[in-house]
């Protein structure tokens, strides 16, 4: 029997389930309604699609490194008490090390892990777990040098900011140091060059404004906003900021002096940009009286 995108729909709106969930599912029942329901059903698949709108803004970040590569991949729960389930935790820790032969996030999901996608994985965990989770990001980035560093760790290469840093000459030890900078000072850029345009522009007109209302000559005004702006630049970008570890230097001059050229880095925190449902203690609690 041909499965039309209607059939598909109809079972996506029934069971919640998602679109090539629903069509292999009419596809392994040769079009059986009833029968596909109750396939998702046995898959788990059904119960962890309904579990899908639920926001998951907790989780874990996790990073490996090997042969001069680092990765980094967003791993998200609902609940911080899962992210210190170990049956999570063993999840995460076998996404990371997926991560390490995958390109991009797509490629990610489709990777195997144990005879499954990193997706059905997930699915999977959903079901037996009864949470919502969701791969959000991966990243990775390449150097002769790559050093990783976990803050608020949970377990081994694991925690709430995962850090990378790639750079040329120096030892890990430094690199550890800037990493341990990059998670404190959240540096939005590696250097002025980096850093999105608008964002420059956007500042630029608000130091503007800002110079105008002083009322100073046009002059004055341009000197002005030339050194806020050079301010701001040295705050936002890791080259030039001053060094956590001596502020007394930039992060730039403190890689000199340790003979270290820092090519990149990576930042990830769990939840970041998230936007997370706040509910009372009461309401809660009503919730889950009523199931």
């Amino acid at each position: 029997m041909a499965i039309t995108a209607q059939m598909v729909k109809q079972l996506r709106d029934q069971t919640g389930a998602g679109m090539m969930d629903a069509k292999k599912a009419l596809t392994e029942t040769a079009g059986d309604m009833e029968a596909a329901v109750d396939w998702l059903r046995t898959k788990g698949l059904a119960k962890a699609a309904k579990k899908s709108g639920r926001t998951a803004a907790e989780g874990l970040v996790a990073v490996r490194v090997a042969g001069g590569k680092g990765v980094a991949v967003e791993v998200n729960s609902e609940t911080d008490f899962v992210a210190k389930n170990a049956e999570f935790q063993d999840m995460v820790a076998g996404i990371a090390n997926a991560a390490l032969t995958a390109n991009d996030l797509e490629a990610l999901n489709a990777a195997d892990m144990g005879g499954k996608t990193v997706a059905d994985t997930i699915t999977d965990k959903i079901a037996t777990i009864g949470e919502n989770m969701t791969l959000r990001r991966m990243a990775a980035i390449e150097g002769e040098t790559v050093v990783a560093y976990m803050h608020n760790a949970a377990a081994e290469g694991m925690g709430k900011i995962g850090v990378l840093v790639a750079m040329t000459g120096g030892d890990e030890g430094f690199g550890r140091q800037v990493a341990m900078h990059v998670a404190a000072a959240n540096p939005a850029s590696l250097c002025a060059d980096d850093l999105d345009p608008a964002v420059v522009e956007k500042e630029r007109q608000v130091q503007i404004e800002i110079a105008r209302e002083s009322g100073k000559p046009e002059q004055v005004i341009e000197k002005m906003i030339e050194g806020r702006m050079k301010k701001f630049l040295s705050e936002v970008t890791l080259l030039g900021q001053a060094f956590v570890i001596n502020p007394d230097l930039t992060v730039e001059q403190a890689a000199k002096d340790a003979g270290a050229t820092i090519t990149g880095f990576v930042r990830i925190e769990v939840g970041e940009g998230i936007e997370k449902e706040e509910e009372d203690f009461a309401a809660e609690v009503a919730k889950a009286v009523q199931g």
